[in-house]
């Protein structure tokens, strides 16, 4: 999109000829964080409102932010489009006996929702109740701060959030490597010589768990400045297709891949560890277990030949600034711990680790690694399990893998009420089916969200939230993962619609009604803790952050920045946060893991008929909370659309083209898909995209185009088996014509 600069943008401006007024905002609907111009107005009356509505009439690239530069995504577009969708939940809802949901009056709600959990609780204890975040939720600091209040003060012990189906493995890594679980580094993209890129497509996510947005033009820049993208993808994405090599791996195979480069590293003396910086423990034991992992014992479960792993390992480590980048894909399949800590053990082992041009930790206005530090919230792993499976927490969270189960699943400790913040796991999680088939069977549910969707409609309450431009925004999570420091506060630019409220308002007022229906020195407590919150209020808690920053902000002086502060490239800070610890490149934790990966290099071939399945993401798309946005839906086809991405080779002996429709089958389920033949996948891989499978609740646009959810076919006992995250990725399938009759699903 057309980007905008100058004295007319900044902060707000009139227009008093068209009513019209210019507002520099940041755009919230995906990790990017780009800053934009919005043109605010009136549109005209019409027939069906004759009241003249303030909305947002255009939304263009700020081109003085220094941190987007003007680049916007095709999602920027629809940035009012959820506010002002007429489906949007505006009211508290009520379940009615006829399974609908009709108007209650907020305190009515509030009282309902507060009487029927703490009933729970003082029934059941804390372990009954459950609460699961949706990663909306990280794009509004205020409504971080009400679910982490909300959680600790109600005493609610079974936490999920959709960490567990994305980055945990990430969080994970950093904490045992580097003794935090936020030490997550990030690639120095400005300077980095050297990017090589496993399970993950920047370009259409604009980064994750990399906050970087323009990343085309970024990548551009690198490659002019002399230096060279490598890819390692099963599929050929937008990345790929500007990358200067891509290579098809074999999902799964990531951490074998990994582990014979080091290996490769090793063998050519071409280790740098020093340049580290950092005192660093295990590196023969490292270099033990990457010996055993050699390019040729590799190869053939890879999928890329001996020599050419050799030649990408010397390439990398002899580049002036290299970092590896693995993602969504490497994190969420059933190496997916020791995946990320062989991505982290490949920049110590090069010396690219906390140095410019190599991965890098920010240096965030609100720094929430001191913070958590100084709130004793480092991370944990496996201190408790879940009662059915006995999967490990970490963090305090449970894997979301298995919520159903303790849902359904009677005895002590079984969770009898839940309240959603933000998501959707019903779609998002593994085996999707199942959890919709144990919701029902709550005590009490209540979900604060925008939508009634597959999830909230099990609800007995939907309790509506401000949405994006409604509520003043920060990125207290997404500044602590840019590939530059950079600081931008946006003030609300609508009233709520309707009767929404702010999310840390109805969790801070729910906490306090539950606790206040509570007995004991416990809730007293509690009830003293959110009440002093309530009163502060999460800009003053903010303001609070900024000022004792390492760059002593406030609020005030980035209201008065409306493009936003630029606080300079990355900086290595990797001592400064260590303290008196050492970077662990072999955790006892992860050496414990790899004769698991060792043991999957003797696996019989697969089947003749047998495919495996990966997810992919679209630039217009964000899991499943855009799908009701006619402009983002419509016009989509081929790989941008929902449908079965398939080679030729597997297409043909199928019996299948373009456009015919397939019954894809696991273990767990079958779903209908439209099949899209392109040899930008590899041979004996199908790839169906996450998010879609909408079940008719009121969403007339996602309604009209469901699609399939891919986690009705993604298996709830398919996990990394380390960390317990979700793998999506390699899940065994079979695909087959849809018989005569079948419509898509």
């Amino acid at each position: 999109m057309q980007g905008t600069s100058g004295a007319e943008s900044a902060g707000r401006s009139g227009d008093a000829n068209a009513g019209r007024e210019r507002v520099a905002a940041t755009c919230m609907l995906c990790e990017a964080s780009c800053g934009v111009v919005l043109t605010v107005g009136s549109d005209p009356p019409n027939e069906r409102a004759a009241k003249r509505e303030r909305r947002v009439l255009r939304v263009e690239g700020d081109r003085d932010d220094a941190f987007s530069r003007g680049y916007l995504c095709p999602k920027a577009a629809a940035l009012d489009d959820v506010r002002l969708d007429p489906d949007r939940v505006v009211r508290p809802l009520r379940k009615t006996r006829a399974g609908g949901h009709a108007p209650i009056a907020w305190d009515e709600a509030l009282d309902e929702a507060s009487s029927r959990i703490a009933a729970v609780l003082d029934r059941h204890g804390p372990h009954a109740l459950a609460t699961y975040t949706g990663n909306p939720l990280a794009h509004s600091y205020a409504g971080l701060l009400g679910s982490v209040l909300f959680s600790q003060q109600v005493g609610a012990r079974s936490r999920f959030s959709a960490t567990s189906a994305d980055q945990l493995p990430h969080m994970l890594a950093a904490y045992e490597v580097l003794g935090h679980q936020l030490m997550m580094p990030v690639p120095d993209l400005d300077r980095t010589r050297h990017l090589l890129v496993l399970g993950a497509n920047p370009l259409a996510s604009n980064g994750s768990v990399m906050t970087a947005p323009g990343m085309k033009r970024r990548l551009a820049e690198l490659r002019a400045r002399g230096g060279k993208v490598v890819v390692l993808d099963p599929r050929r994405t937008e990345t790929a297709e500007v990358a200067d090599e891509h290579h098809f791996v074999r999902p799964g195979s990531d951490a074998l891949l990994l582990a014979a480069m080091i290996d490769a590293i090793f063998e050519a003396k071409l280790e740098r560890p020093d340049r580290v910086g950092a005192p660093i423990d295990g590196l023969d034991d490292l270099r033990a277990v990457a010996r055993g992992f050699s390019a040729e014992q590799v190869a053939a479960a890879v999928g890329i030949d001996a020599d050419t792993i050799r030649r990408l390992a010397v390439e990398h480590a002899k580049a002036d600034g290299a970092a590896c980048y693995a993602r969504l894909g490497a994190c969420t399949q059933e190496f997916g711990g020791v995946t990320a800590w062989l991505a982290l053990a490949l920049d110590v082992v090069t010396g690219n680790l906390d140095r410019p041009g190599g991965k890098m930790l920010a240096r965030p206005a609100v720094d929430v690694v001191r913070l958590g530090s100084a709130l004793g919230l480092r991370g944990s792993f496996a201190r408790f399990r879940t009662r059915v499976r006995g999967l490990p927490e970490f963090a305090g969270e449970l894997p979301v893998a298995a919520l159903a189960e303790e849902i359904s699943t009677p005895g002590e400790g079984q969770i009898r009420a839940l309240v959603t913040m933000a998501g959707n796991p019903v779609l998002s999680t593994p085996n999707g089916a199942a959890l919709a088939r144990a919701l029902p069977g709550l005590d009490f549910m209540v979900s604060v969200d925008v939508y009634r969707n597959e999830t909230t409609r099990h609800a007995d309450l939907i309790l509506p939230a401000t949405f994006g431009l409604e509520r003043d925004h920060y990125d207290l999570v997404f500044y602590a993962l840019a590939v530059r420091n950079f600081a931008r506060y946006a003030p609300a630019v609508f009233p709520p619609r309707g009767e929404a409220r702010d999310d840390f308002d109805i969790l801070s007022d729910l906490a306090h009604r539950i606790v206040s229906r509570r007995r004991g020195l416990g809730p007293l407590r509690a009830r003293l803790a959110v009440r002093s919150a309530r009163a502060l209020g999460p800009k003053r808690v903010l303001d609070g952050l900024l000022r004792t920053g390492p760059h002593r902000l406030s609020l005030r002086a980035l209201e008065e920045a409306p493009h936003g502060r630029d606080l300079g490239p990355l900086t290595p800070r990797l001592r400064e946060l260590l303290g008196r610890r050492k970077v662990r490149v072999a955790p006892a934790v992860f050496l414990g893991d790899v004769e698991r990966l060792r043991a999957s290099l003797a696996r019989p071939a697969r089947a003749p008929d047998e495919l495996v399945l990966i997810g992919r993401r679209s630039l217009r798309s964000n899991n499943s909370w855009l799908h009701n946005v006619e402009r983002l839906t419509k016009g989509r086809k081929g790989a941008d659309d929902c449908s079965l991405l398939m080679h030729p080779d597997d297409a043909s002996a199928r019996g299948l083209a373009s456009g015919d429709l397939a019954t894809l089958r696991s273990r767990t389920g079958e779903v209908c898909v439209p099949v899209f033949v392109s040899d930008e996948i590899r041979r004996g891989v199908v790839s169906l995209p996450h998010g879609w499978g909408h079940g008719g609740d009121g969403l007339r646009v996602a309604g009209a185009r469901p699609g399939a959810s891919v986690n009705d076919v993604t298996d709830a006992t398919f996990l990394d088996g380390l960390s317990a995250n979700a793998a999506f990725s390699g899940v065994p399938v079979t695909v087959a014509r849809a018989p005569e009759g079948r419509s898509h699903e």
